[in-house]
């Protein structure tokens, strides 16, 4: 995946003591400066610990529920932040940022970065040039989350915590690097999931106050409705690039493995309609034919009747009902097996 990143005059791994290495690598995660995030051309593509010890904490504070304990609103709220951030990240990150199947105004689509980051899945430039090298690249070895080329854990979630999953090809989102606006929400995408925080934990603590019937606390609702969210909006996004290249229907010859699978259609409101999405990936709706449930693209329609985004692009007839394959068979690959096997 050498071509995925960017040339830089200061290397990502840093020289000196291995304490100031984890406080320089730390620091990454906390201000995302383009300029120091590319490694070396010819360095080795390996997992960085020092760079990941937050998305380990993500997980770890998940077990917290031991102490917080649980309620009915602690879940409900839960349920609403992944339902409201995996929209944020399948009908902007992806539809809008990386595809641009819809137009909208500059202040829409500074506030629809602002959602997505809410989602702890860095900034709208970062995950659209990874994703746009994704479709260049789809399924050969310099894909980065290939499961056919890398194994299920390193398509998975392991290819975004290596050197060069730190450092996206900025060449391939020019369009988006013209707005200061989200270079700064790149640059800073830690900003934003920190207010997020903050505001379920001072949710939680009114709730305590003036609604102690409901039984939840600020910590229960902090733990509940930002941290175990945020974990199962992560795997939830995480399976399109793992599973959706392995497991479901290929309707059309697209030259990679992308498949169509109904239950992560559910579980990500829409984008397990993969095949369809690499046949035509400009469309704003990747669910192509009526029963094919694609909740984002509802919500999105209901959007463009208030006149927030316009212009939702639709697949052709032609490119929709021609070159389908025969015999739509179940695919299961020996990718799921092991970590960089090929």
């Amino acid at each position: 995946m050498h071509d995925s990143v960017t040339t830089s005059t200061c290397p990502a791994s840093v020289t000196g003591s291995p304490v100031t290495k984890v406080l320089r690598n730390l620091q990454l995660w906390f201000i995302a400066d383009p300029a120091t995030l590319a490694p070396a051309h010819d360095a080795p593509d390996r997992i960085e610990w020092s760079r990941v010890i937050p998305f380990v904490g993500m997980h770890l504070m998940c077990f917290a529920v031991i102490w917080v304990g649980v309620s009915p609103v602690a879940v409900l709220v839960t349920a609403l932040a992944y339902l409201l951030r995996m929209f944020a990240i399948t009908g902007f990150y992806h539809r809008y940022f990386s595809h641009r199947t819809f137009k909208t105004s500059r202040i829409a689509q500074f506030l629809f970065g602002v959602l997505g980051a809410t989602a702890v899945q860095r900034g709208p430039i970062w995950w659209a040039a990874h994703h746009r090298h994704h479709h260049a690249v789809s399924d050969q070895p310099a894909d980065p989350h290939s499961p056919e080329q890398h194994g299920f854990w390193r398509a998975h979630m392991g290819w975004f915590l290596t050197r060069h999953g730190f450092a996206p090809n900025l060449q391939r989102v020019r369009d988006l690097q013209r707005y200061p606006e989200l270079r700064w929400l790149d640059r800073f995408d830690i900003a934003v999931p920190v207010l997020f925080a903050w505001g379920m934990l001072l949710l939680g603590k009114y709730l305590q106050r003036h609604h102690p019937e409901l039984g939840t606390t600020g910590w229960q609702m902090l733990v509940w409705g930002f941290f175990i969210s945020t974990v199962v909006c992560y795997h939830g996004t995480y399976t399109i690039n793992s599973l959706a290249h392995v497991f479901g229907k290929q309707r059309y010859q697209t030259g990679d493995g992308s498949r169509n699978n109904w239950l992560l259609a559910l579980i990500t409101l829409g984008e397990g309609w993969h095949n369809n999405h690499h046949r035509y990936p400009a469309s704003t709706r990747q669910g192509f034919y009526w029963w094919e449930i694609d909740i984002t693209y509802y919500l999105l329609k209901m959007l463009s009747w208030l006149g927030i985004i316009w212009d939702l692009r639709a697949v052709p007839r032609a490119v929709r009902d021609g070159g389908v394959k025969a015999g739509n068979t179940l695919h299961h690959s020996s990718a799921l097996t092991g970590i960089g096997e090929h």
